[in-house]
């Protein structure tokens, strides 16, 4: 059981990994100019965003388990 639960880990991190490193991929320089403006995102508001992303991460992998 411990075996399928690392597999499972080891998949569902290359996957994010995979996800995360296809915009810079696809599109290096839009990615430099996100970066730019992101820079005059107020840190509240960068702050809720990240929230906000957690919160949603967390509801789908509650109901993606369940």
């Amino acid at each position: 059981m411990e075996n399928v639960n690392f597999k499972l880990f080891l998949c569902v991190v290359g996957m994010v990994l995979v996800l995360e490193g296809l915009p810079y991929f696809a599109f290096p320089e839009k990615i430099k100019t996100l970066y730019v403006k992101i820079q005059e995102i107020s840190d509240t508001n960068m702050r809720m965003l990240g929230f906000l992303a957690m919160v949603i991460g967390l509801l789908l992998v509650f109901f993606g388990t369940s």
